[in-house]
């Protein structure tokens, strides 16, 4: 994964919320940690990646999910994939549960969270360490292809869609969204 921004170590870059809600008549509290990624998470990254687009609920047919993803992703060609890319993680209990990509330029690449945390605002919350890294370079604006399952999560930060596409992958055809949010 890239480095931190400049002049930050890793543990000036981790960040804490205390997230309250009620599972089955149960209030739960739990610690969410947003934090920079480091190379050893990537297997971790890969199962979130899998589990967003393979087990939760979704507005692709199973056939397009797996064309999309076919198996988890995991070492050395993964762990490539993300090298070059800052990654926000979040973290519940000390295990990866969501996670978002974003590379020089603005380009937000991959944006997960494991079905079992999706409604609790972690997505909010890796934007805003994503936007903030954004501000820092003083990037112009931020771009995506968003998925129909995360559209409606880039709509409440801001973006507007540009245009629809329809992508082919492994014999699929699915939608997506050309999204862009500017910035200062």
């Amino acid at each position: 994964m890239a480095n931190p921004p400049p002049g930050c170590n890793w543990h000036e870059i981790t960040f804490s919320h205390i997230r309250c809600h009620v599972e089955r008549g149960v209030t739960c509290v739990e610690k969410i940690m947003i934090r920079w990624a480091t190379p050893g998470d990537a297997d971790a990254l890969g199962a979130v990646f899998y589990a967003a687009v393979r087990q939760g609920p979704s507005r692709y047919t199973e056939a397009q999910r797996a064309a999309w993803l076919d198996h988890r992703p995991k070492g050395l060609q993964w762990s490539e994939r993300l090298a070059p890319l800052q990654v926000a993680v979040a973290g519940v209990g000390g295990k990866a549960v969501g996670f978002m990509t974003i590379e020089p330029g603005g380009y937000i690449d991959l944006a997960f969270v494991r079905p079992d945390h999706q409604g609790r605002g972690l997505f909010r919350q890796l934007f805003e360490r994503v936007e903030d890294w954004a501000l820092h370079r003083r990037e112009p604006r931020l771009r995506t292809h968003a998925s129909l399952m995360a559209e409606p999560a880039f709509r409440a930060a801001g973006f507007l869609g540009i245009h629809r596409e329809r992508v082919v992958r492994n014999g699929e055809t699915l939608a997506r969204a050309w999204m862009e949010k500017t910035l200062r």
